[in-house]
């Protein structure tokens, strides 16, 4: 009888453990998934893989016809070239943020992701006064490129560290843009390209005496909107997403 209460209690503390350790992992598992829910609460979808809502042309209330949506891709048929084909996602301006999307580019192809636009008439482009990172194919590119130029970095600005990381034309790549006013940071395909204090002593010194010497109200804005570059080529977006900092 004794030996049978024994085995009893026995079976009870090991039932009572086995549970309270199941309780124990649904707990866990609940934690993570809400700090998950959390952190994914603090990103805002600019594109959802299903329609252009929020999109528009820039300077302009409509979208330009080279943009489409294509197997739940955002895609540029490469149709405004470098004037009157590049767009915004005209809902919202953006100040300091973490800005992440995915992308692919047709071969030779040239594009860029600008932010802290400013609309107005008397610009002619989003690069007028917004910064632009740059998209493209590095690799088979049909002109010699300066290295200003050269994917993952601020153009006509900051040269960027690609070494290691370029893609061919075609296979998709991960780009981020961190902004706040004390540093911004780029990166592509999980490797930081450059870094800088923006305008700092050095960063007007590079705008006086560069590419954006004659455009006044370049990079002067602290707040604008994101904005997508059409340069006559093929280009294709998936996952835009966007958190403020």
């Amino acid at each position: 009888m004794k030996y049978i209460t024994v085995c009893l209690l026995t079976l009870v503390f090991t039932v009572t453990s086995c549970k309270k350790s199941v309780e124990d992992k649904k707990l866990e598992n609940n934690a993570e998934s809400t700090t998950s829910t959390s952190d994914d609460a603090e990103w805002q979808l600019l594109f959802d893989g299903n329609s252009l809502d929020g999109w528009r042309g820039y300077n302009s209330t409509t979208l330009p016809d080279g943009w489409l949506v294509e197997d739940g891709l955002l895609k540029s048929l490469g149709k405004g070239g470098d004037m009157g084909g590049d767009i915004i996602y005209g809902v919202e301006k953006f100040s300091e943020f973490e800005l992440q999307l995915e992308w692919k580019i047709a071969e030779g192809g040239n594009s860029g992701v600008f932010y802290h636009v400013i609309e107005d008439e008397k610009y002619g482009a989003p690069y007028y006064t917004g910064p632009e990172y740059q998209l493209l194919d590095q690799i088979g590119f049909p002109h010699k490129l300066e290295p200003w130029q050269s994917i993952g970095g601020d153009y006509g600005m900051y040269i960027p560290d690609y070494e290691g990381v370029v893609k061919k034309a075609g296979e998709w790549n991960s780009s981020k843009i961190i902004f706040t006013k004390d540093k911004v940071t780029y990166w592509l395909n999980e490797k930081e390209t450059l870094s800088f204090i923006p305008w700092s002593e050095d960063w007007n010194k590079r705008k006086s005496e560069g590419k954006w010497k004659d455009f006044p109200d370049y990079g002067k804005a602290a707040e604008g909107y994101i904005g997508l570059q059409d340069h006559g080529s093929f280009i294709w977006f998936k996952n835009i997403k966007i958190k403020k900092l």
